[in-house]
């Protein structure tokens, strides 16, 4: 039987560990002990993509957001709907992420940070929507596990109310925030009835397979 070999590992300030690990062609990067994604499931990863893109098609050169790197499957999707003309920024907490993507997580995604419209920031994805005041078209959130799956604590912060304000204050007139989640989170709903700013959910499937469990995408604009 196959093991997992570990490939790289990463620790956050507040001592949250990441492990990358791989076992039979299947990656897996796993939080404290727990798994927070792998290569095995991400149809709803580029739903979120997609169907933030949709909202802002009009434009041929969107500026687009985006909080967490992961796996590169995101950011892929993005880049499938985007035009020429379009600006990405991925944000992403680790470096190590962003040398998994590089190198052995790269071909998964067709390596999309090789794509010229993007620019990677090593940072907070709170700090960079401070920045952006009125800047962005669209703002992905693709950190964490969502609203009521969060691993990493300094994270929860995101999809509070001072969070969902950053992304909001973030967006260019017409612009829409996209939050994906791994489950509908009924606390995080009431708070988007509480923004008084339209918002809809889409259930998505985690695999294009029948019977996939659903995932969760919040879009707001």
């Amino acid at each position: 039987m196959d093991v997992w070999a570990e490939i790289g590992r990463a620790r956050t300030a507040a001592g949250d560990e990441l492990v990358l690990r791989e076992r039979a062609g299947v990656y897996e990067i796993r939080c404290n002990g727990w798994d927070l994604m792998s290569n095995r499931a991400h149809a709803s990863e580029q739903a979120l993509a997609s169907l933030a893109l949709a909202s802002v098609a009009a434009s041929p050169a969107p500026r687009i957001l985006i909080g967490g790197l992961g796996m590169g499957f995101t950011l892929r999707a993005a880049l499938d709907a985007a035009p020429a003309g379009a600006q990405i920024d991925v944000v992403e907490l680790l470096p190590e992420v962003v040398a998994w993507n590089r190198g052995p997580l790269g071909t998964m995604a067709a390596r999309p940070l090789d794509d010229p419209r993007v620019t990677i920031r090593i940072g907070d994805v709170a700090d960079s929507l401070r920045e952006r005041r009125g800047a962005c078209d669209a703002v992905l959130l693709d950190t964490d596990n969502g609203p009521g799956a969060v691993m990493l604590t300094r994270n929860a912060r995101l999809y509070g109310a001072e969070g969902l304000a950053l992304a909001l204050t973030a967006l260019a007139p017409g612009g829409v925030v996209a939050v994906w989640s791994a489950d509908r989170s009924a606390p995080f709903e009431r708070l988007l009835e509480d923004s008084g700013r339209p918002w809809r959910v889409v259930e998505t499937p985690a695999v294009a397979a029948a019977g996939a469990p659903l995932h969760a995408i919040y879009l707001m604009r």
